[in-house]
């Protein structure tokens, strides 16, 4: 199964929230193959309005469909790693600045890979 979760800074949280299974770091410092790169993320985030949303899922969807045409082979060993374990997408959002987790990146990667993979599992969060 591929899904997503939010990502704590520091320790983490006492109350044992953290998600088994494997967890993946998919923010644009990262080397994932689902990582936005800083320029989109800088640019939403200093003004995130639906204006902005559209723009960055635009780029985003594009990158990775730019990504995937050039190397499938990161995404497709994605796929088969959550085919056979429960795989977290981690990102710092909701956060202040973007409360929205639909306005995620990892919800836009979450889609394209269930695009790509139909038979994949994917669990979209609840919005």
């Amino acid at each position: 199964m591929l899904t997503r979760y939010k990502m704590h800074r520091g320790p983490p949280p006492p109350d044992g929230s953290l998600p088994k299974g494997i967890r993946q770091d998919t923010r644009w410092r990262t080397k994932h193959p689902l990582r936005p790169i800083e320029g989109i993320v800088r640019e939403f985030l200093a003004a995130p309005d639906e204006q902005t949303w559209r723009r960055f899922r635009a780029a985003y969807l594009d990158l990775l469909k730019r990504r995937f045409g050039e190397d499938w082979v990161p995404f497709d060993n994605l796929a088969k790693l959550a085919k056979a374990n429960d795989v977290y997408l981690g990102c710092s959002c909701p956060t202040k600045l973007n409360p929205r987790v639909d306005h995620c990146h990892t919800f836009l990667a979450l889609q394209f890979m269930k695009r790509k993979y139909p038979s994949l599992p994917v669990r979209l969060p609840r919005c």
